[in-house]
């Protein structure tokens, strides 16, 4: 079994240890200040060097049957039996560790808010992290709990406590969810000047020595995920507060162009909002005033004791707008340039459906619809219509 280094507090990034074990590009040590990737962290990251050789570790991982822990190095590979000297990224490793305690405080938050919100599942392999919830929590527990975490962040100094204790010894702490490990157990405590603790789980991965180093917790989103669970996408630290620079310096450019302050950004943006939706409805009616134009004053023709009407439409809205306004027995048929037709009627014997289909056989393309109305895409416009007066002349 492989000496675990990294609980070690003050956190080690430098070590020295021995080759005990090579296999193919992966490397076991004696001993290693690499943390291997589980409990949702990802593995470290760094470098290995010896005597004539220095390469870099690209990913750690332990063998949970064994407890070794192997390290996947790029070429050349040291001997079994060489002393090796291992320097863990520590900008890596501390994103990781913001993270990982940014998951642990903010699962706190939601339990706080409504036990029933418990952790089913965590990711933390990017800066966009995960925590699975039962319980289906909504925005105002959202709300809730990035309250509770700013409050906590900004009134009291919880720093981080690492006991590891008999399995027998758990019933005397305040778990925030029951754990599977057996024997000896190691805790991650973040309490507060007097010893209350505000979160207690049984874990192995690093953690930051004082809760606020993990600051800010912000939420990005929820989503319904499979299984009736909720998942909350969240940034912690230092990739929280680049991300929240980077929206704020977004929004102010975007509200500068509109000449506003960025809190007023979002009235600003309600407003163009509205008068988008009254722009677009009077379009509609423009477009139903001229579909209107069009189907009065386009001429008919009798073809086989029916009254038929064409269109060539420009816009395919109009075209729909058309096709809606048909209420007479009159035999409707409307293309545009780019292909969009159909086919409208109001006579009790023509199923409109199978007109359009029948005629999309001859030019090419997909359609269909009810006896009334029906719609779909020609391969040949300048073909339709003529296909049309032929399939109702052949009827």
């Amino acid at each position: 079994m492989t000496r675990a280094l990294y609980d070690d507090l003050p956190p080690r990034l430098d070590f020295t240890a021995t080759v005990t074990e090579v296999h193919g590009q992966r490397v076991q040590l004696d001993a290693t200040a690499f943390y291997p990737e589980g409990g949702g962290q990802p593995g470290d990251v760094g470098r290995m060097s010896w005597a004539g050789g220095d390469v870099a570790v690209t990913a750690t991982r332990k063998d949970k049957a064994t407890g070794a822990i192997w390290h996947e190095l790029e070429a050349p590979m040291p001997a079994v039996g060489m002393p090796v000297s291992g320097a863990v990224d520590a900008g890596t490793r501390w994103r990781h560790t913001q993270r990982h305690s940014g998951e642990h405080l903010l699962a706190q938050a939601f339990h706080r808010v409504n036990p029933v919100f418990a952790v089913e599942a965590v990711s933390m392999t990017s800066p966009e992290c995960t925590i699975d919830l039962r319980g289906d929590p909504g925005e105002a527990h959202v709300q809730a709990a990035e309250t509770l975490l700013r409050e906590v962040f900004g009134r009291y100094d919880l720093t981080l406590d690492t006991p590891v204790v008999p399995e027998g010894d758990l019933g005397r702490y305040p778990l925030r969810r029951p754990t599977k490990v057996r024997g000896d157990v190691r805790l991650v405590i973040f309490q507060d000047a007097d010893g209350v603790p505000f979160d207690v789980s049984a874990c192995g991965g690093t953690h930051v020595p004082h809760a606020a180093m993990a600051a800010p917790v912000v939420i990005l989103r929820t989503e319904r995920i499979k299984g009736g669970l909720t998942r909350v996408v969240f940034m912690a630290g230092e990739e929280a507060s680049a991300y929240l620079g980077g929206v704020y310096r977004d929004g102010r450019a975007l509200a500068q162009t509109f000449s506003v302050p960025v809190e007023r950004l979002t009235e600003r943006v309600e407003g163009l909002r509205a008068e988008q939706r009254a722009t677009a409805d009077a379009l509609t009616a423009t477009r139903r005033a001229l579909a209107r134009t069009l189907l009065d004053a386009a001429p008919r023709v009798d073809i086989g004791g029916r009254s038929f009407q064409r269109h060539h439409v420009d816009d395919p809205a109009v075209l729909t707008e058309l096709l809606m306004l048909v209420e007479t027995p009159d035999i409707v048929a409307t293309v545009s340039p780019s292909g969009r037709c159909g086919i409208a009627t109001a006579n009790p014997d023509m199923d409109a459906g199978a007109l359009l289909r029948t005629v999309l056989a001859q030019t090419g393309g997909k359609g269909g619809g009810k006896p009334t109305l029906a719609q779909g895409q020609t391969a040949q416009p300048e073909a339709f219509l003529e296909a049309v007066a032929s399939a109702l002349s052949g009827q």
